[in-house]
């Protein structure tokens, strides 16, 4: 059921400020609303305790998607239908947009938003491993401050990131260097479509005369949060691309992801799976691109 409260439209994020700034105990911000109603339902602790529900799906400013001269900036309420339709996306961050289409159905993706994916920070967003490798950074604004933060320092805790009750996301920022690398998304989870990811991986890299010159490696639903495996990545740099290099990396992810999950029930299922489907996208986005 879902409990009595205010409701608040604001028109601006200088709105949207204010009225965190004036409630900043028993607030919430509300943009596609699919994770915030179905929580409501279920009454889970996370979304109990609200007074002020502020509704931010109609302010302009944070749902654009712009190429600026050092960065793309995608609005915190980019939804990932806008992402899926987005030309720049597709050209210039595909292993994003592979992510964004692969989200729920078509009715999720209509109103789920990109910043609300990452801010919920379950262990299944699928925006996470595409954003981290590259490099994406978060706008933070309260009344009173302004910050920029990379992504992987705003995951905190699953299900919690260091976002403060006073504050709003107004845009992600993904450096323009990136937009030349090749990569690619996987996710793997119980069904076709409409699937919680299990595993998913995003690989990032470049191959300059049969040697990395850059390599970056992102874990989602196979460890508590998205993160970046920068052991892996410091490893692979400077050295000629063969398949006995990239059967290493595979083997050295699993290793990594033991060490940060520790044993559970599904190990012996999921880290087969992850170790060969991480060679296969290495072979598919570097060795056999390097040898065309």
């Amino acid at each position: 059921m879902i409990p009595e409260m205010i409701i608040k439209n604001p028109s601006s994020v200088e709105e949207v400020l204010q009225i965190l700034s004036n409630h900043r105990t028993k607030n919430k911000i509300i943009a596609g609303g699919t994770d915030i109603i179905p929580g409501f339902h279920i009454n889970s602790p996370r979304f109990t305790g609200i007074d002020v529900l502020v509704d931010i799906n109609g302010i302009k400013e944070i749902s654009q998607i712009i190429e600026l001269d050092s960065y793309f900036s995608i609005g915190s309420s980019v939804t990932f239908s806008h992402l899926q339709a987005s030309s720049l996306v597709r050209e210039k961050l595909p292993v994003l947009y592979e992510a964004a289409s692969g989200i729920g159905n078509k009715q999720i993706r209509n109103r789920a938003t990109i910043a609300g994916n990452f801010i919920n920070n379950a262990p299944c967003a699928d925006s996470v491993p595409a954003l981290l490798v590259y490099d994406a950074q978060v706008v933070v604004k309260s009344i009173e401050n302004e910050s920029i933060v990379s992504l992987q320092d705003f995951l905190e805790f699953p299900y919690k990131t260091i976002l403060k009750n006073d504050e709003i996301i107004t845009e992600i920022r993904i450096p323009k260097k990136n937009a030349h690398l090749l990569g690619s998304f996987y996710k793997l989870g119980r069904r076709r479509a409409v699937a919680i990811s299990r595993i998913s991986l995003a690989v990032l890299g470049s191959v300059e005369n049969g040697i990395f010159t850059d390599f970056r490696l992102a874990s989602g639903a196979i460890t508590p949060i998205g993160m970046r495996f920068k052991e892996i990545e410091s490893f692979i740099l400077g050295k000629g691309i063969d398949r006995d290099l990239l059967k290493e990396v595979a083997v050295k992810t699993g290793s990594k992801i033991l060490e940060v999950t520790g044993l559970r029930w599904s190990t012996p299922h999921k880290l087969p799976v992850l170790q060969k489907t991480l060679y296969q996208l290495l072979v598919n986005n570097f060795l056999e691109n390097d040898e065309k």
